[in-house]
């Protein structure tokens, strides 16, 4: 049986939901408002100098909602607040998810305004959701995004997840480890998640280590005995150039046992010129085959800007700008009612639209198979030619497919990633991609708005 990885305890998923979640729950059921309605979750605009999105967090979600329920503690405590009356609390206590998901897969690539998600269900059901629901998605795809930035940036080297002591909480930094990997990181430093995920850790030492010895070359002698198969030196504790030239002698040592240094370390400093310097000291001793990993503040641009210049470094180790999108942390991703008991519905909102009924996103591809534009429409419409991306994944509150292994999810964005025109993979100001709305669903839109106009007084 596969194991559950949710971010809050089992007993505790029905309160994770914020407080207008449960009033509105308890109006719903007092007017006996039980009929099915659908949500649909999207990004209305995109964040900053980003082209496209990376789905991730689904499988968060199917595991919250296949054990969506409130504890004898969660209702007690409901109680306690006065708020919510008996019959209503007792409804909540035999509450489980009974409804249905249609999905984009993880790692798949979407574009603002497309629902990587839909929510059919009870409306109760279906309104809890929310809060869970938007904090996975957005959180997850912001992350697989920013690293498929990263990984774009820094073409034919490997990167590794740095990131987890500078995330925002224990949650992010595991979710961080596998939505990078999603997005083309190659490992993680983070141990409970390489055992979590099944991704490869990856580590060297720290400057605490350096340090803690007399010498430098002593905590260097030290290292490459307890790992003389997979010994990565940190040169910059003192003085970088000194330091290669002390790493030269423990690889040689090595050499004479047998073994050999698997690399160097830079983690501060201006990473182009030093990484010149200590590539031209390992050569000229004959080491060539010790690779250079450079790590401490890195993110795409930075990763580009090393690139362009060709500097020779082989491995990165990405960390807090990554782990936490720091170039933007927040998306404008919405959860939002578009049916209910078979009613399309719509919030007209300046700047906020949504456009009703539930949804499909059809893809169309050039004729050298490459992404040519996306279309929009209505779940049960056929838009010939198109690719169908929201695939049914829950119903009836059980999965209808098992979850993928992250390498099915890694591949699928592999897939995606090499279909996407370049252009809308540039770092800064990226063109936007043709996203536009089928004539079903603007006949719908249309309708919508005069059906709700004629009700106004």
């Amino acid at each position: 049986m596969e194991h559950l990885y949710l971010p809050l305890p089992e007993d505790d998923l029905g309160l994770f939901a914020d407080l207008y979640e449960l009033t509105m729950a308890q109006a719903f059921f007092n007017r006996e408002m039980f009929q099915p309605a659908t949500f649909s979750l999207f990004i209305r605009n995109y964040p900053l100098n980003r082209g496209y999105l990376v789905a991730a967090g689904l499988q968060d979600v199917l595991d919250y909602l296949s054990n969506l329920s409130f504890s004898a503690s969660s209702l007690d405590y409901l109680k306690s607040l006065g708020s919510f009356s008996d019959d209503f609390l007792k409804y909540l206590s035999n509450l489980k998810f009974t409804g249905s998901v249609r999905a984009i897969p993880e790692g798949r690539i979407f574009f603002a305004n497309e629902p990587p998600l839909e929510v059919t269900a009870p409306i109760i059901e279906a309104q809890l959701a929310e809060t869970f629901i938007v904090n996975q998605i957005n959180l997850q795809t912001l992350l697989a995004t920013k690293a498929a930035r990263c990984v774009w940036a820094a073409p034919g080297r490997t990167i590794s997840d740095f990131a987890s002591r500078r995330t925002q909480g224990v949650d992010a930094a595991l979710k961080m480890a596998r939505c990078s990997y999603i997005g083309g990181f190659q490992s993680t430093s983070n141990v409970l998640a390489a055992k979590r995920y099944g991704i490869p850790p990856a580590g060297t030492m720290a400057h605490s280590f350096v340090s803690s010895f007399s010498t430098e070359i002593e905590s260097f002698r030290a290292y490459a005995q307890a790992f003389p198969d997979r010994a990565i030196l940190l040169l910059d504790t003192y003085d970088t150039a000194n330091g290669a030239q002390r790493a030269v002698t423990v690889a040689k040592e090595m050499e004479s046992r047998g073994h050999r240094l698997l690399g160097v370390r830079l983690d501060s400093g201006d990473f182009d010129s030093l990484s010149r310097q200590v590539r031209r000291i390992l050569d000229g001793a004959g080491l060539d085959y010790v690779r250079i990993v450079a790590s401490g503040g890195l993110d795409e641009f930075e990763l580009e800007t090393l690139s362009k210049t060709n500097a020779p470094i082989d491995l990165y180790g990405v960390g807090t700008k990554a782990g936490v999108s720091a170039d933007a942390p927040w998306s404008d991703m919405a959860y939002k009612l578009v049916c209910y008991d078979d009613r399309p519905v719509m919030k007209f909102s300046e700047d906020k639209i949504s456009m009703p009924g539930p949804k499909q996103v059809f893809r169309f591809r050039d004729g050298a198979g490459k992404f040519a534009e996306d279309v929009i429409g209505l779940q049960d419409e056929t838009v010939n030619g198109g690719e169908p991306l929201l695939t049914q994944i829950m119903a009836g509150g059980r999965l209808a497919v098992p979850h993928p292994t992250l390498a099915q999810l890694r591949e699928n964005f592999e897939q995606d990633f090499a279909k996407l025109d370049d252009k809308h993979k540039a770092l800064v100001d990226p063109p936007k991609y043709l996203v536009s709305t089928s004539q079903g669903l603007e006949r719908l839109t249309t309708q919508v708005r005069q059906e709700s106009s004629s009700e106004l007084p």
